[in-house]
């Protein structure tokens, strides 16, 4: 049974003058959205739909009520005598934390290999896979497999399989392997009858392995950049970074952290962030700004927008701040930095074990109208705890942190950022509003029935997941399982739901309809709105999501998609293809 909880939410909201080139940003993406709007996405090809992940895509008919069916967990064949509104499902491995991407008729998932889809890697080998589906019948089409590191947990965690999400590009395909690999795929796989390079060597190895093969099942390598060879990485559990791109411009975040003891970060000077080119792997220039201030590991993926008539490229740091920069870097091949910002009180501590209040960021920025929008969190394993949700102005420049931090004994002089602790009191340490600062609004808690204390409903929590908005209408889960609906523009509270579950994925808001899924495997449907009583409905005296909720029989880490009238769902092992009955034989 579900245990029930109580808790609370503080909004600070800041109004800024929006008649800049920022309100020319949002009207354009206005008129951009709603000429598109008529026709639904027939591809999502990448986290977040495009480069600034908001997951808001375009469907008609989407269903809001289905039946998994049944499953011989022996077996794992899927029973479809009870199934309602599934088009097909498809066997994923044991944990699955990849988001699904679709493009061109081909569905793509990261997990790991407990499916056992490959007579050379029987289910009981531990890989991190990359699988790849036909859309129209969930038919298994290639893997790509990834080894496990000799180094083990600390760079490789078991049965964690691949945590990100590709970028589709036509016949091209970007992903971070498990390996601390930037690979690029033919999304043919070797289906086409050919070899494609630079990189070819597939069937020699696997010739040479000694193992039983498929080509047609596996994936073709285009080229590979190893991160932890050519820049001495050090990723901490895992690499997972859904990369995204600028044009011709790859951007990746690098998973550098701490040891395997978290006591020191073996690997300081070497980049978080970079740039490279997406056609042949050549970095154009790396950044190592968080260094030795990296509090665990950097799992964040780059967003990238034209923001105030300059391209920037968003990074989340291990750190817990936000860093934007220039995509195309300097003409020697230096990073850009346009701006960067604490999302952290410069007071708060971090704790081993996630006891603290400090907190980096593993959520993805969101850009929506302008403005970008992130949360901090830790990795779940630490637990719940204290959060952050910000508005961000990327028009400004420099250090644009709500806060600066000073000393006493030069008090007109900023203090280098601290990692564990950015200002001591005890040590003479203070902070002063920064009159630079991008902060637009900040949401924390909130007394949403003024009794003058914080309970759990009025508190935000850590968390993994990013916002979706549309129509102004802000929504975000927390791993504490509160689902926060707020004002996008002023950061006020709508109003807020106790899923009574932990929540590791994103929204996604599709019609009228807005889903969020949750570790005990329910997916709640609530109406779009920011009136709570319209996006819920009473049942007996209790307030419940407007469409109810839904049970995918296992628990959902990822976040619901749609692609073409299809409403796509990974739970832990499975992957669903939902549509209502009569266009499902259309289809």
């Amino acid at each position: 049974m579900k245990k029930v909880r109580r808790i609370s939410c503080l909004v600070i909201a800041v109004t800024l003058g929006w008649w800049t080139s920022a309100t020319l940003d949002r009207v354009v993406g206005d008129a951009t959205r709603l000429a598109a709007s008529a026709q639904p996405n027939v591809d999502w090809p990448q986290w977040g739909g495009d480069s600034e992940h908001n997951n808001t895509p375009i469907g008609h008919n989407i269903p809001t009520e289905w039946n998994t069916g049944r499953f011989d967990y022996r077996t794992g064949e899927w029973d479809p005598s009870e199934a309602k509104n599934i088009k097909w499902v498809s066997r994923l491995g044991s944990q699955t934390y990849g988001n699904a991407v679709v493009a061109g008729g081909q569905v793509y998932v990261g997990t790991n290999n407990s499916g056992g889809w490959l007579e050379r890697y029987p289910s009981n080998v531990d890989l991190g896979c990359l699988l790849c589906f036909d859309t129209k019948t969930g038919d298994f089409l290639w893997q790509h497999s990834s080894e496990k590191l000799p180094s083990g947990r600390v760079h490789d965690w078991p049965l964690q399989g691949i945590c990100c999400a590709p970028l589709v590009e036509g016949d091209r395909l970007w992903f971070v392997t498990s390996r601390g690999e930037v690979r690029c795929l033919d999304t043919a796989g070797f289906r086409d009858g050919e070899n494609d390079g630079p990189y070819d060597q597939e069937e020699k190895l696997l010739k040479d392995s000694g193992k039983p093969y498929q080509l047609e099942q596996e994936a073709d390598v285009v080229w590979v950049y190893d991160m932890m060879a050519e820049m001495g990485i050090s990723q901490h559990n895992m690499c997972s970074c859904s990369v995204t791109s600028a044009g011709d411009i790859l951007l990746v975040n690098t998973s550098n952290g701490v040891d395997v003891e978290h006591n020191y970060i073996p690997a300081p000077e070497a980049p978080s962030f970079f740039a490279m080119n997406k056609h042949t792997g050549e970095v154009l220039w790396t950044d190592n700004s968080p260094g030795l201030n990296i509090l665990h590991g950097q799992w964040s993926s780059p967003t990238y927008s034209v923001l105030g008539g300059q391209p920037q490229v968003i990074f989340a740091g291990g750190d817990g701040w936000v860093y934007s920069f220039d995509p195309a870097g300097t003409a020697d091949g230096k990073p850009k930095l346009l701006w960067k910002f604490d999302a952290n009180p410069k007071t708060s501590v971090w704790e081993l074990g996630g006891r603290g209040t400090r907190n980096n960021i593993i959520a993805t920025p969101v850009v929506y109208e302008g403005r970008v929008y992130v949360a901090v969190g830790q990795d779940p394993e630490h637990g719940e705890g204290i959060g952050h949700l910000w508005c961000i102005d990327p028009t400004m420049r420099g250090d644009v942190s709500p806060d600066l931090a000073y000393n006493a004994s030069a008090p007109s002089k900023v203090i280098a950022h601290k990692r564990v602790q950015a200002v001591i009191p005890e040590e003479g340490d203070l902070t002063r509003p920064n009159p630079n600062s991008a902060a637009i609004w900040h949401y924390s808690e909130f007394d949403q029935n003024g009794d003058g204390e914080f309970d759990f409903e009025e508190t935000m929590h850590r968390s993994c997941g990013t916002v979706a908005i549309r129509d102004d209408v802000l929504y975000i889960a927390d791993f504490s399982g509160l689902f926060h609906c707020l004002n996008a523009e002023t950061g006020e509270v709508n109003w807020t739901y106790d899923m009574l579950a932990a929540a590791w994925g994103s929204p996604l808001i599709v019609e009228d309809k807005v889903y969020i899924g949750d570790e005990d495997g329910e997916v709640a449907i609530f109406r779009h709105s920011a009136n709570r009583d319209e996006a819920m409905k009473d049942d007996g005296g209790e307030l419940v999501p407007f469409y109810g909720t839904r049970d995918m029989n296992n628990s959902v880490y990822s976040t619901p998609i749609v692609a073409d009238n299809v409403l796509y769902i990974s739970n832990r092992t499975h992957l669903f293809a939902i549509v209502e009955q009569d266009e499902a034989a259309e289809k």
